[in-house]
C-alpha cells in the first residue's frame, strides 16, 4: 500500500514537471515568435546574410538620392516607375538618370492596380519606362492595398494581371518578375503564373515554398543606408538568389528599339 502511494505520488510529480517544462517552452516560443514579428529578433536579417548579391528597391519616399554613395555594397536597384494606368512616380526619371551613372543593375517596377485593365497598365509602364540596354527585367508589384483584401474577385484580378504580363513580355521579350507579399501570394499567385520569376516579400524569415523557388527576396523594410534624404528614413533591402553571373540572365541586353 505505501509503495503504491509513493509510485502514484512520483507519477504526479513527473507529470507536474512535464507540464511546467511544456509551459515554459510554449511561453519561450511565443516570446520568440512575437520578437520576430515585431522586429526585435532580426531573424530575416541573419538568414539573408548567406546571399552575396544585394540590392534595394526605392520610390519617391527616399527623396534625393546620392547614387555614388548609395551604390556602395549593392549590386542592383529596382525603382518605382508607375502605378495603375496613369500614375508615375515623381522621382522616377531623376532616379533612373542617377542610377544609370553607377555600376548597378537597374530595373523599374509597376504597382499593379485592381481598378484598371491590365492592357492599359502595360501601355502606361511601357510609355513611361521605355527600355535601355542592360535593364533588369520589368517587375510587377502585386499586393493588397486599401480595403481590397478579401473583397476582390481573385479570378478577374488574375485575368487582368495576365494581360499585363503578356503585354510586357511581348514588348521586352522576357517574362516579368512578379513581386508579391505572402498574403497576396497565397490568395492570388500560388498555383498560378508558375513560369514567372518570383520576388517575395517576407521580413520575418526565409521564404519557404513547396515546389517553387524565389528569385528576389525583400527581407527588410527597415533598412538604413547612406545616400538618401527623403521623408522616409528606411529603405527596402533585397537579395538575389544567385551570383553576379546569374543576375546577368535577368537583364535585357538588346539595345535595339522595340517596335
Amino acid at each position: 500500500m505505501d509503495k503504491d502511494i509513493k509510485k502514484k505520488g512520483s507519477k504526479k510529480h513527473k507529470v507536474g514537471l512535464q507540464l511546467v517544462v511544456l509551459s515554459v517552452l510554449i511561453a519561450a516560443l511565443a516570446a520568440f515568435a512575437t520578437g520576430v514579428y515585431q522586429g526585435r529578433i532580426p531573424l530575416a536579417l541573419k538568414m539573408a546574410e548567406r546571399y552575396s548579391v544585394r540590392g534595394v528597391d526605392i520610390s519617391y519616399y527616399q527623396g534625393d538620392v546620392d547614387w555614388q554613395v548609395l551604390e556602395n555594397g549593392l549590386s542592383f536597384v529596382y525603382m518605382k516607375a508607375t502605378e495603375g494606368s496613369g500614375h508615375q512616380d515623381i522621382r522616377f526619371e531623376e532616379n533612373l538618370a542617377g542610377a544609370l551613372e553607377t555600376d548597378l543593375a537597374v530595373g523599374a517596377y509597376h504597382f499593379f492596380s485592381f481598378e484598371s485593365s491590365g492592357k492599359t497598365q502595360a501601355d502606361h509602364y511601357i510609355e513611361v519606362v521605355g527600355r535601355w540596354d542592360g535593364m533588369l527585367v520589368p517587375a510587377v508589384d502585386v499586393e493588397y492595398y486599401s480595403s481590397y483584401e478579401g473583397v476582390i474577385d481573385a479570378e478577374a484580378i488574375r485575368e487582368e494581371l495576365q494581360l499585363l504580363l503578356d503585354e510586357l513580355e511581348a514588348y521586352y521579350g522576357c517574362k516579368p518578375v512578379i513581386y508579391t507579399t505572402m498574403t497576396a501570394y497565397k490568395t492570388l499567385i500560388q498555383g498560378e503564373f508558375t513560369e514567372y520569376p518570383l520576388w517575395i516579400r517576407n521580413i520575418y524569415y526565409h521564404p519557404l515554398f513547396s515546389g517553387r523557388n524565389w528569385v528576389f527576396w525583400q527581407y527588410s523594410d527597415k533598412g538604413m543606408l547612406d545616400g538618401y534624404s527623403g521623408e522616409e528614413k528606411y529603405i527596402d533591402l533585397d537579395v538575389f538568389r544567385g551570383d553576379e553571373l546569374d543576375l546577368e540572365s535577368h537583364r535585357i541586353y538588346d539595345s535595339s528599339e522595340a517596335e
